[in-house]
């Protein structure tokens, strides 16, 4: 567990820029009240606590751009003199943040919830709209963008989705959010499915921050095997999937930067902010880079594989230097030099970049039938397709499903090999299928992990099922039992 927890630090802290030359100014400490904390474990007052950063070249007659910044899950803000030289260099502000529930900041973690992080957002804003050397699109709007990673990502949304909710419209005119969440829900428990080994590591590494409800809803949920109610209600309006339900959209570019391989914030989840959460203007002006990185812990059952690297930013100099380059394409105007906006741009897992205009299925293949067990049992692989063969994006499945067993849970990946012994799963993803109940045949379609991969000549494209996986350790079926894929076919994406 210690090391899991270490892995999650790891992936989820977004590190600061290198130190910064002497020439800037040390940053200004301060503490803005928000809304009250209510949860019984810390009633009452909140102060969010920033450190602010302020250029060298920046006054009052010479006013800049600003970032805010913020921590990965269970960190705190960056407040160290000296740090954020690559943004401040290239004439940014930088104001970094203790979420609530972290740092020096009040309150409990609400995990971005928008009448609590949303509202603390806000409130740093209308304190950086009152800077004299920052540069203003208007009374009260600052010229805006964000940046961080994981929950450092999951701030950004929850501020812009927040002031829309509120205004109609975000004085954030660019967000560069990484490794972050469309849906909590189906992030932590895909198909009401929990992705224990996660939610565990995640839970322990910021035991002092939960409210009441989270320890509660964790407590039952290992008795249970269940995602309670209380989580599914807790985690509901804490993510753009949430304000895309009720119509709302973000009208400004977007830098998303996700994990491909990572196992916690899959890929899909990028996908549904690229294609759901902006308006088509905002998504003809942003882009999405994918790689093998992120919240990524080996999967080794079933086995999978991911050459870690980020080779589609390398066409842009490195992820450092493009999202520098899009900060200062729409936050300093600079001139509009990079390509390819409004692509998905994905790395495989054997290392290469696919650009590609659609995650769509381009393609069809029929499969025999599959007998999996549910509760025990060993991974098998059934041969899709042979090389040589690109895919990028969303595949899924189909087949009429019936089940001998209450509550059966079976998961679902591509992989690669040169036979169903060796083939090894596309990114280390998979994804869970249940059935609540007796099912004597249901049609059911099953989304697949969005993937990317090359499979050469001489392997070949396999379904992987398997009754267990680690990524959901104690969370397969609750009770023996077997699940029948009948008329099976699985859509793939396939890339010329």
């Amino acid at each position: 567990m210690r090391l899991v927890i270490a892995l999650v630090v790891a992936a989820v802290a977004v590190a600061p820029p290198a130190a910064a030359s002497a020439d800037h100014p040390a940053p200004v400490n301060v503490c803005l009240a928000s809304v009250p904390e209510t949860d019984p474990l810390e009633p009452g007052p909140v102060d969010i606590c920033v450190s602010v950063f302020k250029p060298a070249a920046a006054s009052r007659d010479n006013r800049v751009p600003v970032l805010l910044h913020s921590h990965g899950w269970g960190g705190s803000r960056t407040s160290a003199p000296g740090s954020f030289r690559r943004y401040l260099d290239a004439g940014f502000g930088v104001v970094s943040i203790d979420q609530r529930g972290f740092g020096e900041s009040g309150g409990k973690a609400h995990v971005e919830d928008p009448a609590f992080e949303g509202e603390d957002v806000i409130r740093v804003i209308d304190h950086v709209a009152t800077l004299d050397w920052v540069r203003h699109n208007g009374p009260n709007d600052p010229v805006l963008g964000a940046v961080g990673g994981s929950y450092g990502g999951g701030y950004q949304f929850a501020g812009a989705f927040t002031e829309v909710m509120k205004t109609g419209r975000t004085r954030f005119d660019a967000l560069a959010p990484q490794i972050t969440w469309h849906s909590l829900n189906d992030s932590l428990a895909p198909r009401e499915v929990v992705r224990t080994t996660w939610v565990t590591a995640l839970y322990a590494a910021a035991l002092d921050a939960h409210t009441s409800t989270l320890h509660a809803g964790y407590a039952e949920g290992l008795l249970t095997g269940d995602w309670p109610t209380t989580m599914d209600e807790f985690f509901r309006d804490n993510g753009p999937g949430y304000h895309v339900a009720a119509g709302r959209r973000l009208d400004i570019p977007v830098l998303l930067h996700q994990g491909i391989s990572d196992n916690l914030f899959p890929l899909d989840q990028a996908i549904d902010n690229f294609d759901r959460a902006l308006t088509p203007r905002a998504r003809a002006n942003s882009l999405l880079i994918g790689y093998n990185g992120g919240h990524a812990l080996p999967s080794t059952l079933p086995l999978g594989y991911a050459v870690a690297g980020d080779a589609c930013s390398a066409a842009f100099g490195g992820y450092d230097e493009l999202e520098l380059r899009f900060l200062a394409e729409n936050l300093q105007g600079a001139p509009r030099t990079i390509t390819g906006h409004g692509r998905y741009h994905l790395m495989t897992a054997d290392g290469r970049c696919v650009t590609t205009d659609s995650v769509a299925p381009t393609t069809t293949a029929a499969l025999p039938d599959i007998l999996t067990t549910a509760g025990v049992g060993l991974p098998q692989a059934v041969k899709i397709a042979d090389g040589p063969l690109t895919i990028a994006g969303s595949p899924r499945l189909n087949a009429l499903v019936s089940t001998l067993g209450l509550d059966s849970r079976a998961f679902f990946a591509l992989s690669v090999g040169t036979s169903a012994l060796d083939a090894k799963v596309i990114q280390n993803n998979v994804l869970p299928h249940r059935e609540k109940s007796l099912n004597l045949g249901s049609r059911r379609t099953v989304e697949l992990p969005a993937v990317a991969a090359t499979v050469p000549a001489g392997q070949s494209l396999y379904l992987t099922v398997t009754p267990l996986s680690d990524m959901f350790l104690l969370h397969g079926s609750r009770l023996p039992g077997a699940m029948l894929l009948r008329d099976v076919t699985v859509d793939l994406p396939v890339r010329g």
